[in-house]
């Protein structure tokens, strides 16, 4: 009887032993699954707050750019206007909210202000430097040059030679931006690139550092406050102690926001996480005390469980047919991708050779034309190198045989280019030497040049200038320019085309002509954007959105602008590097 206790005792211990484990089991599933619903609403939340805070700065961003077209800046470039510029920006300032609205010259001294005094040097500021390279320029700060938490984005003002004459810096107060948003359910804060917190929901946070043994933050006094971290299921918790308003034990979650140079952070409160998995452990808990009473009462519990087994053997296997179905269809639906791809990629080619082929039938006629001369100048050789050898002048033949075979040549020359432009071209990026691009295409566009009387002007580099792209289809793009340069001078008396390469990290090559402009700039490379009239016949306004595409698949970019007078595209490519190709 009493080895019967004790073996009843031992079955209760272990059985209890047991229950313990998997509801300690059950606690740890249960909290890591509501950790991970957690952090889906965190990610959630994080970008909602991000989103909203760069929306609101973009707005500034473009104020900034739309600023540094007015035409009070060229007076400021001229030393005239300060009143006017300052009383402009004193009014974009009080409609917009911004914090301050500037007019900084080359030299980085503030010459016009809606509120700030004139005079004060930005020269050091990262974005006023950027500024003055024509970028756009971000950054943010306290007493630089404000006193306030400021963001600034400074946009470069262009003078009429296309230099940098200026920037238009206008700054955005954080604090204005904070009050729209804070006492919010979660705990958001923004720092910078040193670990300071700049942006919050929560006052007390502002200001605060990155501790320098670890993660966790500290008072800008520097002192210690209660803080430790773990991580959990791939999550990081952190125990604070930092007030009644950010939760004692909260999910830490971040956000990179490179745009505006900030990464967002997130505080979230795990105590409803741990409630839930406790409720679940408390629920199994009873649930197998439950269960456990009833094993000295009930003989059929091995049947109940072994029914129980099957049915969670036959649902695992249910939802491993389900997977498996849904991993093929997620196969099937990869390959359909990658042929509609692989069919975008023919589509994009065979459009960019019709385009080439367009091309040679406009120049058709040039061509004929410089194929035919040397034709007939070859016969009239050949028939003066007959007469030449029948009067036993040999020395006049070799001449007129020499400038033959001078002439075949270059109607070689003249047939290797058309042949290699009208070509399909799907080779990967290789070396391309630009300068001979540039002269194949005007080799090609000569018959229309000469007709039109043109003035080209081509700075040729000294030796080769080697670039990543394919021969091709660079060639195509500086056909199309050229032709729509010729395009634009056709009512002009005085035509003349300057062409320019900038070597650098990124080669530039610059395509000036001498025509009226563009009235749209921005939509030249849209498909079907053309300026020519309805039912012309010179093409449907895909050049250069083709040759917008091409260059884009070399890693490079075109950009046009008006130029007074005339168009001015540039086109950026990468330059050749020897150690990228090995």
């Amino acid at each position: 009887m009493k080895r019967h206790v004790v073996q009843r005792f031992a079955m209760i211990s272990v059985f209890l032993l047991a229950v313990a484990a998997l509801s300690a089991g059950v606690w740890r599933y249960g909290y890591l699954q509501a950790l991970d619903q957690l952090a889906r609403q965190g990610r959630g939340d994080l970008a909602l707050a991000s989103d909203r805070l760069v929306g609101q700065l973009q707005r500034y961003r473009e104020l900034a750019v739309l600023l540094a077209d007015h035409p009070v800046m060229a007076l400021l470039e001229q030393g005239d206007g300060t009143g006017e510029a300052s009383a402009l920006f004193l009014s974009v300032a009080d409609k917009t909210a911004a914090l301050d609205v500037m007019y900084v010259d080359q030299q980085g001294r503030v010459l016009a202000a809606a509120h700030s005094a004139p005079g004060a040097d930005l020269s050091a500021a990262p974005y006023i430097r950027r500024a003055q390279q024509g970028a756009l320029g971000w950054g943010h700060g306290i007493g630089t040059p404000l006193p306030a938490r400021a963001y600034y984005y400074a946009a470069p003002a262009f003078g009429a030679d296309g230099r940098v004459t200026g920037s238009v810096v206008v700054a955005v107060s954080i604090s204005s931006i904070e009050d729209a948003w804070r006492g919010g359910f979660r705990s958001v804060f923004f720092t910078d690139a040193a670990g300071a917190v700049f942006v919050s929901n929560r006052t007390d946070l502002v200001g605060w550092t990155r501790a320098p043994d670890g993660p966790g933050l500290q008072p800008d006094d520097g002192s210690a406050l209660p803080f430790d971290s773990y991580e959990t299921g791939g999550h990081e918790v952190w125990q604070v102690g930092w007030g009644p308003y950010l939760p004692e034990n909260a999910l830490h979650l971040t956000k990179e926001l490179p745009v505006i140079g900030l990464t967002g952070e997130v505080l979230l409160d795990v105590s409803p996480a741990r409630r839930l998995a406790a409720l679940q452990a408390a629920a199994l808990a009873a649930l197998c005390l439950a269960f456990g009473a009833f094993l000295f009462l009930a003989t059929e519990r091995r049947r109940t469980l072994s029914l129980a087994n099957t049915a969670l053997e036959e649902r695992v296997a249910r939802r491993t047919a389900a997977l498996s179905d849904i991993n093929a269809a997620l196969r099937a639906e990869a390959a359909e991708r990658e042929e509609a791809q692989a069919a975008l990629a023919r589509a994009q080619d065979d459009l960019a050779r019709a385009s080439r082929l367009s091309a040679l039938g406009q120049m058709s006629a040039g061509i004929s034309h410089e194929l035919n001369q040397p034709l007939m100048a070859i016969r009239s050789f050949a028939e003066n190198a007959v007469l030449f050898m029948e009067r036993g002048q040999a020395e006049r033949a070799s001449e007129n045989l020499t400038r033959i075979s001078d002439m075949a040549r270059r109607m070689g020359r003249i047939i290797k280019n058309l042949r290699a432009f009208s070509k399909q071209q799907t080779e990967p990026v290789t070396r391309v030497d630009v300068v001979a691009a540039l002269e194949t295409a005007l080799e090609m566009t000569g018959p229309r040049l000469r007709d039109m009387q043109v003035e080209v002007v081509f700075d040729r580099p000294p030796g080769p200038v080697w670039a990543q792209g394919g021969e091709v289809r660079l060639v195509q793009v500086f056909v199309n320019l050229v032709s729509n340069a010729l395009d634009a001078m056709k009512e002009i008396p005085d035509r003349r085309l300057e062409i320019g390469i900038t070597p650098g990290t990124t080669l530039c090559i610059a395509l000036r002509d001498f025509g009226p402009g563009i009235a749209e700039p921005e939509k030249v490379f849209d498909p079907f954007y053309s300026t020519k009239e309805v039912g012309a016949s010179e093409g449907m306004g895909l050049g250069l959105s083709i040759s917008y595409g091409i260059i884009q698949s070399f890693g490079g970019d075109i950009r046009v602008s008006n130029s007074a007078p005339g168009a001015l595209f540039v086109v950026e490519i990468n330059p050749w590097q020897e150690q990228e190709a090995a």
